[in-house]
């Protein structure tokens, strides 16, 4: 399989990166790739108040579980 030009530099990044940080951009990947099969990702970087109130709702259910 022929890498396209920002494949290759996303492998020559990763191959810089101590192996402990491999892994958590590994695992990033799964999650974003989870993700996009719940449906379209919305790649903005403007956060709306709904955005906001999300973010806020998650992070307090992650500190009550314990994460």
């Amino acid at each position: 399989m022929e890498l396209n030009p920002h494949e290759v530099a996303l492998v020559e990044d990763l191959r810089r990166l101590p192996q402990a940080a491999v892994q958590q951009v590994i695992a990033l990947a799964h999650r974003l790739a989870a993700a996009a099969e719940r449906g379209a990702i919305d790649w903005s970087d403007a956060w709306s108040e709904e955005n906001l109130r999300e973010y806020s709702r998650a992070s307090a259910d992650r500190l009550h579980d314990g994460e």
